[in-house]
């Protein structure tokens, strides 16, 4: 869950597409642009609160009385690779924190102009003046506030803010792969991978900024790209977690991050991620360890995606992922292949389609062809 709420609380999110930060001609972020965006972000959130119909009494008074927002973003990993920089490594976290600090400070200077223009949120004020003094100093004197520069405390002190929060990264699964960027905060799962046709045949597709780089680049090919290309599994859960803590540092309500681990990751193993998930300030953390699910939706190659316990031989050979998504009939045999519970999988031709966890699920190559959850 990346965003605990009050009671009757709304949950009002945007994401800043933070490949669109990156000046590519000079392999740096675009700072100036950062903040303007995050400026116009919260102004237009801000703006949300007052213009959404609310159902309940309830959610009116407490949206209105503490004016919660969440900006988040998309993309981190592909601004990553325009500046050339590898996700999880010392500089790349070096990096990810000053993008953090510059959304985060922003956000808040922002909101604290907002408080001048057209007051603080309500849950601040209090019934006298000198209420209102003693809720903006335990306001300033939370463990996040005391984390920021202060002239941002001094300016809350002075003027309050018009958000009793601003932050929050969600998924953006399905907005991110919209616009051909990496989701939240996560890293490329694979940058390569197939995916089925309506023919049954599978057809390699490579991610947009693989495609783009290829393009500027024709001397090099997808087998042989630079190191900033690492994906999530090349990753270790070590760092997976320490980015998550960098960036939680900044955001002042909670966020989503997965730490992927290898196949055969021990119960000891995950137990260390969490603490040092803890000890880095996270307010929560999921580990997941590749194949711990009898399916699972991504994979780096059918094969793996078997329903026995033992492991395929290792490679450093970075592998594609399989999404099946697009599958039809073939009508050209007797034997029925389709998604259907009983149907020949169309994947593998070899498995039956069986209803495993709620998914119709390939029995032979773990193929997951329709989903009731």
């Amino acid at each position: 869950m990346e965003q605990p709420l009050a009671p009757y609380s709304v949950c009002n999110l945007a994401a800043i597409n933070l490949a669109e930060m990156a000046d590519k001609e000079n392999k740096v972020v675009d700072f100036e642009k950062l903040k303007q965006t995050v400026d116009v972000g919260v102004r237009m959130q801000d703006n949300v609160i007052d213009a959404t119909p609310y159902f309940l009494e309830q959610n009116t008074k407490q949206a209105k009385g503490e004016r919660r927002v969440g900006l988040g973003v998309m993309g981190l990993h592909d601004l990553l690779i325009y500046c050339e920089t590898v996700y999880g490594s010392e500089e790349g976290d070096q990096l990810v924190d000053r993008i953090f600090e510059t959304i985060a400070t922003t956000a808040y200077r922002t909101s604290i102009d907002l408080a001048k223009e057209k007051g603080s949120f309500p849950f601040l004020v209090g019934e006298t003046y000198e209420d209102t003094v003693a809720l903006r100093e335990a306001f300033i004197n939370t463990g996040y506030m005391k984390k920021m520069p202060e002239d941002i405390r001094q300016g809350i002190l002075e003027h309050g803010i018009r958000n009793s929060h601003l932050l929050t990264v969600a998924p953006t699964g399905s907005t991110g792969t919209m616009v051909g960027v990496s989701t939240g905060l996560e890293p490329y799962f694979s940058f390569s991978y197939y995916r089925s046709g309506r023919l049954g045949k599978f057809i390699e597709v490579n991610a947009e900024i693989v495609q783009e780089y290829l393009n500027d680049n024709p001397e090099t090919s997808k087998d042989n790209l630079p190191e900033w290309f690492v994906s999530s599994m090349e990753l270790a859960p070590e760092a997976h977690a320490d980015v998550q803590c960098v960036i939680q540092r900044w955001v002042d309500s909670s966020l989503s991050k997965t730490v992927n681990a290898p196949k055969g990751y021990t119960v000891e193993q995950v137990q260390k991620v969490y603490e040092r998930l803890y000890k880095g300030g996270a307010k929560g953390g999921t580990v997941y360890v590749d194949g711990s699910r009898d399916a699972q939706v991504l994979t780096l190659s059918a094969e793996e995606n078997t329903f026995d316990n033992e492991a395929p031989e290792s490679s450093t050979k970075r592998q594609p992922v399989v999404l099946v998504d697009t599958i039809a009939d073939l009508r050209s045999t007797k034997v029925t292949f389709g998604s259907e519970v009983g149907d020949t999988c169309p994947v593998c031709r070899e498995g039956t389609v069986e209803d495993l966890g709620g998914c119709n699920t390939c029995t032979s190559c773990g193929a997951q062809l329709k989903c009731g959850l």
